[in-house]
C-alpha cells in the first residue's frame, strides 16, 4: 500500500516531487564530501611530512599545503624570513609568555646536494632544535646515540648579548666588486635638549668578494655637532685601507685610531680628528627586546641592507671639542647599520621614543625611482613602520608615502629648504595609526652627481602618534630624528 501511494505522488505532484529529489540529492552530496574532507585531514594529520607537534604550526604566507606535503614546486624553496626574530621575540618573547609554552623552528624536506668525489647525491633533509623539538612532542626516536642541543642550537634560540649583537650588527662582503658600495655604524647622542651628535664609521669603495682583488676602498669618520648655540659643524677623517679592520662576523670595526667595540651588549666607541682636537669616548647600551632584524633589498645589482640594534639606548662617556670637555651618563642614543650600493639611492626614514612607546619607519627608493617629496608615491622597497614596547615589537604595520607639508629654510645650504610638518597613515588588517610631526629645525647636504640632484636632510622634530593596535588605543608624544631627500 506504501509503494502505491509513494507511486502515485510522483505521478500527481511531479514538481514537488522533483524539488524533494534534488533536495535529497544534495544532501547525500554534500555529506560524501564532507566525509571525503575528514578522511583527507585525517591522512594529512598522519603524514609525517606534516607532523610537527605542538598545537599550532607557522607556515609562510601564500604557502600550498598540499604542494609541500607531495614536493611539489610551490613548496622547494619556501623559508620563513627572519625566523630568529619570530622565534626569539614575536612568537617566543615576553609579550606571550603567559599563552606560548615553547617555539620549535624546524626545517622539513630541504632538497640538498652530497657531493662525494665526482659523484653527486640529491638528498632531502630536515632540522630541529632538539630540545624544543621535544618539548611540542616531536623529539625523535632514538635507538642509540644522543641528540641534545649544540651551541649553534643555543645561539639560535637564546643568544648571549655578544652573539646576538654580533649576528644583528656584523659587516658583509659585496656579491660584485662596485665602487658606490658603502657600509656604515650609524649613532645619534643627545647629550642636551640643545645638543645632539650625528657619528658614522664608515667602509666603502671597489671591494671585491675576495679582499685581495679589492681596488681603490677604505674607512671615512663623519660626525656632526649641532652645538647649543645651534650651529652646526661638520668633522671628517679617512683611513687607508692597511688601517681598516672589519669583522664579517662581528661588530666590530677599526678605522685607524677609531673604533667600535661590541662586549656583551654594549657598544664601545672612540673616535679621534686630530685636526680637529675632537676626542670621543662613549658607552652606548642597548634597551632590552628594542632591535629590528636585518632586511637586505636585492634587485639585479641594486642591494641595500639595514639593521637597527639599539632603536632605543643610553650612552654615557666623554666628548672633548678643542677646550671644552663634555661628561655625560643616561643620555638618549641610538644605533642603525647600513650597507649596500647607493649610487642614485633615496630613503625615507624616522626614529622617535616617547614615554612608553617607540617606532621606526623607513623605505628606500632605488635608481630612477623619485622621493615623497616630490610627490612619488612609489618606491623599490615597502614602506614600514614599526612600533615597540617595552616587552618589544608591537606591530609592523605598511604606507604608501610621508605627506610633507611647507617648505622652510635648513640649516647647512642658503638654497635648501625642508618640510614644517609631515604626516603618515599606516594600516595592518584592523590595526592602523597616524603619525604627525613637526619639523623643529633641519640640516641639508649636497649629494649632488651629474645624474643625481639630490640634498638629503636631517631633521629633528616633535611626533604625536595616534592609534589602536593589537585591540588597545594607543597615544604617545615625544622626540625623534627624521632623514628625507629635497629637490635642487
Amino acid at each position: 500500500m506504501i509503494t502505491t501511494l509513494a507511486f502515485r505522488h510522483l505521478v500527481v505532484r511531479k514538481l514537488r516531487s522533483l524539488f524533494l529529489l534534488l533536495g535529497f540529492s544534495l544532501g547525500v552530496g554534500v555529506m560524501i564530501v564532507l566525509l571525503s574532507v575528514g578522511e583527507a585531514m585525517l591522512a594529512q594529520s598522519r603524514d609525517v611530512s606534516l607532523v610537527g607537534g605542538g598545537e599550532i604550526t607557522v607556515l609562510p604566507q601564500g604557502i600550498d599545503i598540499e604542494a609541500m606535503r607531495t614536493g611539489g614546486l610551490s613548496g622547494m624553496f619556501f623559508g620563513i624570513d627572519r625566523a630568529r626574530f619570530l622565534t626569539r621575540q614575536l612568537l617566543g618573547g615576553p609579550r606571550h609568555r603567559a599563552l606560548v609554552r615553547v617555539v620549535s623552528p624546524s626545517i622539513e624536506g630541504k632538497l640538498l646536494y652530497l657531493r662525494r668525489d665526482q659523484k653527486v647525491v640529491p638528498v632531502r633533509a630536515g632540522g630541529d632544535i632538539p630540545s624544543r623539538a621535544r618539548g611540542v612532542g616531536a623529539g625523535l626516536i632514538l635507538h642509540s646515540g644522543h641528540w641534545e642541543d649544540s651551541p649553534d642550537d643555543s645561539a639560535y634560540i637564546t643568544p648571549t648579548l655578544q652573539q646576538l649583537y654580533d649576528q644583528l650588527d656584523h659587516f658583509h662582503l659585496p656579491v660584485t666588486q662596485d665602487p658606490s658600495w658603502g657600509e656604515w655604524h650609524y649613532f645619534n647622542l643627545v647629550t642636551s635638549a640643545s645638543e645632539w651628535w650625528y657619528i658614522t664609521y664608515l667602509v666603502g669603495g671597489a671591494l671585491s668578494p675576495n679582499p685581495e682583488k679589492s681596488g681603490r676602498w677604505g674607512g671615512r669618520l663623519l660626525i656632526t655637532h649641532r652645538s647649543p648655540n645651534g650651529r652646526y659643524e661638520r668633522f671628517t677623517t679617512e683611513a687607508p685601507p692597511q688601517h681598516v679592520a672589519f669583522d664579517t662576523s662581528k661588530a666590530d670595526v677599526r678605522l685607524g685610531q677609531s673604533f667600535v667595540e661590541q662586549r656583551e651588549g654594549v657598544y664601545h666607541l672612540r673616535a679621534r680628528v686630530p685636526s680637529s682636537r675632537l676626542t670621543l669616548d662613549v658607552h652606548l647600551t642597548p634597551a632590552a627586546n628594542r632591535y629590528f632584524p636585518p632586511v637586505e633589498l636585492q634587485d639585479e645589482a641594486f642591494v641595500s641592507g639595514y639593521v637597527v640594534p639599539a632603536l632605543v639606548a643610553t650612552g654615557k662617556g666623554r666628548i672633548c671639542l678643542r677646550s671644552r670637555c663634555t661628561r655625560f651618563s643616561g643620555v638618549p642614543a641610538y644605533h642603525d647599520h647600513n650597507w649596500g650600493v647607493w649610487r642614485d639611492v633615496t630613503w625615507e626614514w624616522g626614529a622617535a621614543r616617547g614615554s612608553g612607546l617607540s617606532f621606526l619607519y623607513g623605505g628606500v627608493y632605488g635608481p630612477g625611482r623619485e622621493d615623497s617629496v616630490s610627490g612619488s608615491s612609489s618606491g623599490t622597497s615597502p614602506f614600514f613602520l614599526a612600533v615597540w614596547d617595552t616587552l618589544g615589537v608591537k606591530q609592523v604595520l605598511r604606507f604608501s608615502q610621508a605627506r610633507y607639508q611647507g617648505r622652510r629654510p635648513a640649516k647647512g645650504s642658503s638654497e635648501a629648504r625642508s618640510p614644517t610638518a609631515f604626516g603618515i597613515t599606516a594600516t595592518r588588517e584592523a590595526d592602523s595609526v597616524h603619525l604627525n610631526v613637526r619639523v623643529a629645525e633641519a640640516l641639508a647636504t649636497d649629494m649632488s652627481t651629474a645624474s643625481f640632484r639630490r640634498r638629503f636632510l636631517q631633521m629633528r622634530g616633535d611626533f604625536h602618534l595616534r592609534g589602536r593596535l593589537l585591540g588597545e588605543t594607543v597615544a604617545e608624544s615625544g622626540a625623534g630624528f627624521f632623514e628625507t631627500y629635497d629637490l635642487h
